[in-house]
């Protein structure tokens, strides 16, 4: 038998086959250890700039503002500074100025022959920042800012007052121009001055550093750091098309994000009267955290909300660890606050409800934050999300229980969220069901047959019995007829999924053919008129009282547009001889007893139990027909549309005490009607 291996071109006899074919006579060219090149200094930044900020278009260029604004900052977050100058220079360079410490001009140990400053600007991993002696916390960890900066600068110019003396070195292109240079004394003055201009080899002859973006960066860590003033200059040629960019500016935040939320919601309107703001911080500086939230109904988009992140004052544009704690905070604070309320509307909430409309902000300082990449636009740091959960759940929990009316609101509005997205996604999936199937009708529909929907008319009538008379008494061709059983939700007061799964309110809106809540289209309504029509009793007034609720919540368009309608059939029967009249209430049936029949000893006076009970014939005569009957329409002016919505809430909330109070305050109007 002969071995398969030696026919298979992975068979141990083609070894030396694969080897000569691997590095065959014909191949293109040699690789050696001349081949491998050893960047050194500062080269490979210029070579592989993504790399380090992240691309050569204009947010990357950007960034070299953002790692030299970062250090200013780090001495003022570290208690060294307390401004900072920001100004823009006519050719294109801008400059930033601290009054901090001043960066060390005295020789490296490691680079005798080098200042601390010089191995700062041409050094990669080279800084103050790795120990934590000099910074508790810091936005430059990897010691690369100020290199990076001056690699990709055309030039870039430091100056430094440090114990009495100016010190001044230029650079360009990372490369220096000459030694450190003593410039003489200057007193008690300190600081550091950075001047650089963006190399157009890297980013473009046209590209250029937009006064605009900057103010806007300068501004973002002004709010970060309430204790630091920002002092922004700007020729004016630089901005005369631009009328938002200020030439002067004093940016100065007392109540830091508070005040930045402020600004970006501006005139919109949020749930809260107050938003939920604060800072704190661990002892020992073992960390802090600042934070604003607020809700909004509108102004942003369909999911109304947005966060933003800081890390010792550096943007993470993609969230972190610090994000999650903060959410954490919130949603697990409003879960609580719901459970001690009973408010069992929650049951249904995610955190998507939560925060698809809240405008917030967060900003940490930490020891050694751990971010995800050298841009650090995400933080990965654990601890974080424990600080922030930590430090922000106590006073979430005591704001809301201070705030109870707020608290309130804002549960409400959380919860219509989850109840909106469970209708979205109920919808949807029938959406899905009628592109494969025709969508059946509720089985228990008497339709009308006009496709039409001008001139047509749904009666929702209480129970089968009372169906049953009505799709007697019907005009086929423009009324039809839908029963409904008992009585349905109070959608007021009941939880989210509740809605959702009630089949009573499934089957009226596919009847009607529209959506409900927000997806409502009044052109998709499949009726001229929705009429509602209950007995003429105390049990017909709540059942036509819940359904009004429904249609004024969850369909207020078909309210307004003035399509609703109630009916009004008859409770009693009066008949004397061959003579018959029908009387709504009692007090019609005395009115007719006296005029129309002299209150005689034989006149019949019969009460109908309910509209079951009723021949098809009396109930078309009496409150179907459209010659006879008569109907009351449901009307919702805009302007006593916030009265409104407190009557309803008042009256179908779970509130007992409001009804209470109403009663107590109404009560007299009843007695004075009954005398």
């Amino acid at each position: 038998m002969s071995d398969s291996r030696d026919k298979h071109p992975m068979g141990k006899a083609k070894t030396a086959d694969l080897l000569s074919f691997t590095a065959p006579d014909s191949a293109p060219g040699s690789y050696s250890a001349q081949d491998i090149e050893v960047l050194e200094g500062l080269e490979p930044v210029r070579r592989r700039p993504g790399m380090y900020i992240g691309g050569t278009d204009a947010r990357a260029m950007h960034h070299l503002f953002a790692e030299v604004l970062d250090n200013a900052m780090d001495e003022a977050v570290a208690g060294h500074a307390k401004s900072i100058d920001v100004l823009l220079r006519d050719d294109g360079a801008v400059t930033v100025i601290d009054d901090g410490r001043g960066i060390p001009v005295d020789a490296h140990p490691r680079f005798p022959t080098k200042s601390a400053l010089e191995v700062i600007f041409t050094v990669l991993h080279a800084g103050g920042k790795f120990s934590g002696k000099a910074y508790q916390t810091a936005g430059g960890l990897h010691g690369v800012g100020a290199s990076v900066v001056n690699a990709l600068s055309e030039r870039l110019d430091v100056e430094v007052r440090r114990n009495g003396r100016l010190w001044a070195q230029s650079f360009s292109r990372g490369e220096p121009q000459g030694s450190l240079r003593d410039l003489g004394p200057v007193g008690a003055r300190r600081g550091t001055a950075v001047t650089f201009k963006p190399d157009p080899q890297i980013f473009g002859a046209e590209a250029h550093l937009e006064p605009r973006r900057l103010f806007a960066m300068a501004r973002s860590k002004a709010y970060l750091h309430r204790g630091v003033e920002i002092r922004w200059r700007c020729p004016a040629a630089l901005v005369a098309s631009d009328e938002t960019t200020p030439t002067e500016a004093v940016l100065k935040f007392p109540n830091g994000l508070a005040d930045h939320l402020t600004e970006i919601m501006g005139a919109r309107a949020a749930i809260t009267a107050d938003m939920f703001s604060g800072r704190l911080a661990r002892e020992a500086g073992a960390g802090s955290v600042e934070w604003a939230i607020a809700w909004t109904g509108a102004g942003f988009g369909d999911d109304d909300g947005f966060f933003r992140s800081y890390c010792n004052t550096i943007p993470t544009p993609q969230g972190g660890t610090h994000e999650q704690g903060f959410r954490a905070a919130i949603a697990k604070g409003l879960k609580a606050h719901a459970d001690l309320v009973g408010d069992k509307r929650f049951a249904n909430v995610i955190p998507d409800d939560v925060f698809g409309a809240a405008a917030g902000l967060v900003s940490v300082f930490i020891r050694d934050p751990e971010f995800q990449g050298q841009t650090k636009d995400k933080l990965s740091s654990p601890d974080a999300a424990r600080l922030v959960e930590s430090l922000v759940r106590d006073p979430f929990d005591h704001w809301l229980a201070g705030k109870p009316k707020e608290a309130e609101k804002l549960l409400g509005f959380v919860a219509q969220r989850a109840e909106d997205r469970l209708r979205r996604r109920k919808e949807r999936e029938v959406a899905r069901a009628s592109a494969t199937r025709k969508l059946r009708l509720p089985g228990k529909l008497a339709d009308c047959t006009r496709d039409d929907a001008m001139g047509t008319e749904i009666f929702l009538v209480e129970g089968d019995s009372a169906g049953g008379s009505a799709k007697q008494a019907r005009d086929r061709d423009t009324q039809a007829v839908l029963p409904l059983r008992g009585k349905i939700l109070n959608v007021q007061s009941a939880a989210a999924g509740k809605l959702t799964g009630n089949q009573e309110l499934s089957d009226l809106a596919l009847a009607l053919g529209v959506a409900s809540g927000k997806a409502f289209d009044l052109d998709k309504l499949r009726y001229e008129r929705v009429i509602i029509m209950t007995d003429a009793d105390v049990d017909g007034a709540h059942i036509a009282a819940l359904l009004i609720t429904f249609f004024f919540k969850e369909m207020p368009g078909l309210v307004r547009a003035g399509r609703l309608f109630l009916a009004q059939p008859p409770l009693f029967r009066l008949s004397l001889g061959a003579k018959s009249v029908y009387a709504r209430d009692e007090a019609e049936r005395d009115r007719l007893a006296r005029e129309m029949f002299k209150n005689s000893p034989k006149l019949e006076i019969g009460r109908f139990k309910g509209l079951g009970e009723m021949m098809p014939q009396q109930l078309r005569e009496t409150t179907m027909a459209r010659k006879s009957r008569t109907l009351a329409r449901v009307a919702l002016p805009a302007e006593e549309l916030p009265d409104a919505e407190n009557l309803v809430e008042t009256l179908m909330g779970k509130r007992a005490e409001l009804r209470f109070r109403f009663i107590q305050d109404n009560a007299r109007f009843v007695d004075a009607v009954d005398a």
